[in-house]
């Protein structure tokens, strides 16, 4: 992986919307007290997300549970939200054959389907459950807290149908369990029905948790390499060890990012993938980020409602939707592109007789050199237009490439959170909308938690 932040720097774009190199010296500086806060924060089981690069036992069973399962299910079916859901949901695009749910047994080797269903949106449920055959299903329903109420009540929906299909006792045995070790409505229901679990470790939060069996456990059952993911993130966690700045490729993303926005007011951060293989990366990167750093409170107390505003985009995609608003709208973002080169398979571009000139010029390019030409033009212009933007570049996409990718960014948000002087690991903004959900829906004991009336309203005929 190759991180290239020099477009985010007055000398290459212009005095007034670039960082000043006094910039990165003042971060190299100071960025040994950033280590030591994160080296306390560490032995305060804050960053427990980075143990899980060494839980050789829990791999070692999540493997044996994808091949006791073997041929008994063609579909993995998996229920959760936010962290419970974006990390695999990442993991299958960037890692499993395009359009893998349509592909017949022996091209996708005859590993089993996958569905994810995290939004409670009835129309997309019903959907799904008519294209599944429940007799074939393994549904794996992951919150860590087990009382998620759009997860519960999608395990409800989806235990009633299973029983419908195969009847009450035989449906426990179509269901694994990925929850709290101790504690929580799923952890209280498999003990008394018997239905298989696996832990989510109480130090890991939820949208840190891609690597634990949140995301490892779908991911083996549909033949992804997780020992290959470990590997790529025990590299990035290794270069993260370093308190020199310009050797720690997280710690210096951060820093940059979060100079961009104290001192240049470049408050929104664009995750800007070429490659559709990482689309829904940008979606974990976006909930990553939103979540760790968008704060009421500091560390000290203090009000600050601080944080920057991811943004989600594909290139070359939005080259032709959000690319103007960035080339010549408010000096208030930067982006990131995330480059693969090689792209992996590539196509030639045939060239044809008698075409005009605006269409003869691409014969005997490739796809994947327009793509780079795409990528390489629109850095290059937003740097023109005075716009910070950086690179990060893998040299191929496969299970360790992913798994340091990811890691990477869960580091670049703890350091992040350090530089922006909030805690990275809570959410309190999320937690007051879920009791508001509870009251609106008449769970016992939130009765008082009931949404407050909309008010005004004009009604459009």
């Amino acid at each position: 992986m190759i991180l290239q932040y020099g477009r985010m720097f007055q000398d290459r774009l212009d005095q007034e919307h670039g960082l000043p190199r006094g910039a990165l010296e003042d971060l190299v500086r100071r960025f040994p007290e950033v280590q030591d806060e994160i080296r306390l924060r560490r032995l305060e089981g804050e960053y427990g997300f980075e143990g899980l690069v060494t839980q050789y036992d829990t791999v070692d069973g999540i493997r044996r549970f994808a091949e006791g399962v073997g041929q008994a299910f063609d579909h993995v079916l998996v229920l959760g939200i936010g962290g419970s859901a974006l990390g695999t949901k990442a993991l299958a695009n960037a890692l499993l054959l395009p359009a893998w749910n349509e592909l017949d047994d022996e091209r996708r080797d005859f590993f089993p389907k996958l569905t994810v269903l995290e939004n409670v949106d009835p129309t997309t449920v019903a959907a799904a459950l008519r294209r599944i055959d429940p007799r074939r299903a393994l549904v794996n329903v992951v919150s860590k807290s087990g009382g998620t109420a759009e997860t519960m009540a999608q395990y409800l929906v989806v235990r009633h149908w299973l029983e419908t299909a195969v009847g009450t006792e035989a449906a426990t045995g179509h269901f694994v369990f990925t929850t709290d070790p101790e504690r929580g409505p799923l952890r209280q229901i498999a003990n008394e029905e018997g239905i298989a679990t696996l832990e989510i470790p109480p130090e890991v939060g939820g949208r840190f948790s891609v690597l634990s069996p949140v995301g490892l456990l779908p991911a083996a059952l549909v033949g992804i390499d997780i020992e290959g993911l470990l590997r790529g993130a025990r590299k990035a966690l290794d270069r993260a060890r370093t308190d020199d700045l310009l050797a720690n490729p997280p710690g210096l993303y951060a820093g940059l990012h979060w100079a961009a926005d104290t001192l240049l007011g470049a408050r929104i951060h664009v995750m800007m993938p070429y490659t559709d293989r990482l689309r829904e990366f940008s979606s974990w990167f976006v909930q990553l980020w939103a979540e760790s750093l968008g704060k009421r409170l500091d560390r000290g107390g203090n009000v600050v409602h601080r944080g920057p505003t991811p943004l989600a985009a594909v290139g070359a995609t939005d080259q032709h939707s959000q690319v103007q608003l960035f080339m010549e709208g408010p000096f208030d973002k930067v982006v990131t592109m995330v480059a693969v080169e090689p792209p992996g398979e590539d196509v030639l571009i045939p060239p044809r007789s008698g075409l005009p000139e605006e269409a003869a010029y691409l014969g005997t390019h490739t796809l994947g050199g327009l793509l780079r030409a795409e990528r390489e033009a629109t850095s290059s212009a937003l740097a023109r237009m005075g716009r910070m933007n950086a690179t990060l570049t893998l040299r191929r996409l496969d299970a360790e490439a992913m798994g340091e990718l990811l890691m990477f960014f869960q580091l670049a948000a703890g350091y992040a959170g350090v530089w922006y002087r909030g805690n990275p690991f809570d959410q309190p903004g999320v937690e007051l909308g879920k009791r508001l959900t509870f009251g609106a829906m008449g769970r016992a004991g939130y009765e008082r938690e009931a949404p407050a009336p909309e008010g005004d309203r004009i009604d459009a005929v």
